[in-house]
């Protein structure tokens, strides 16, 4: 596997071989990655299948639309009031 990121793909795989018995130093061996990487995904996709780690990545790009949506429509709101405000 490469450094850096991995696929949803690459994280369920890596988490089903722990799960199947093969130790952690081995897997953080054999992929190149740290433990630390390891625990923090199991923490993060521990349970879930790929369609859910996919939902879940959907569900916080629309939340991160929504806020800058919110932020925009605020700012607008805010610049009217002063607008009306100062005559």
């Amino acid at each position: 596997m490469k450094n850096g990121r991995y696929s949803d793909a690459q994280i369920m795989a890596v988490l089903k071989q722990a799960e199947g018995g093969v130790p952690v130093s081995e897997l953080c061996r054999e992929h190149g990655m740290s433990s630390a990487s390891f625990y923090k995904w199991r923490a993060k996709f521990g349970g879930m299948d790929a369609s859910l780690i996919s939902e879940m990545k959907d569900m916080a790009e629309e939340n991160r639309r929504l806020k800058r949506m919110y932020a925009e429509i605020s700012m607008q709101n805010d610049l009217l009031k002063e607008a009306l405000g100062k005559k």
